[in-house]
């Protein structure tokens, strides 16, 4: 089972649509609540144009070393997508506030993950906003 931390804390999953593959999109034209998975090397040309048909994108992240995944967010922010943008797997509440800047709403991560890093740790970079050093640069 999975745990959705959002910035109120833990929350269940309330996804209820499934996930498709960006293969599987381009043949369900009408879907009526779409859910996507990417995978942290996607090539993000395959979706121009498909953006507004995705209600959630879930972005894997196979090691929490591996930052394809904030990339991807990034760019689907840039590309137009206004849906939900989740990273999934193994995110760490160290990379929480990062997350959130890349354009994540939510991050998806397994009980036992849930277990090592309760949600007072998350919650503690729930206020993603402040201590950004590109403002405090800006200013």
């Amino acid at each position: 089972m999975s745990v959705i931390v959002t910035d109120q804390g833990f929350e269940a999953e309330d996804w209820t649509h499934g996930f498709l593959t960006p293969e599987q999109l381009a043949a369900n034209d009408d879907a009526p609540a779409t859910g996507l998975d990417l995978a942290p090397d996607a090539d993000l040309s395959a979706l121009a144009g498909r953006l507004g048909d995705i209600d959630l994108i879930r972005i894997a992240f196979p090691g929490f070393a591996d930052g394809r995944g904030f990339t991807l967010a990034r760019n689907l922010r840039r590309m137009g997508f206004h849906g939900r943008l989740r990273a999934k797997g193994h995110v760490i509440a160290d990379q929480y506030a990062m997350a959130r800047r890349s354009g994540f709403d939510e991050v998806e991560i397994d009980e036992a993950a849930a277990e090592r890093q309760p949600e007072d740790q998350w919650l503690r970079r729930a206020n993603w906003r402040d201590h950004d050093y590109q403002s405090r640069l800006r200013a």
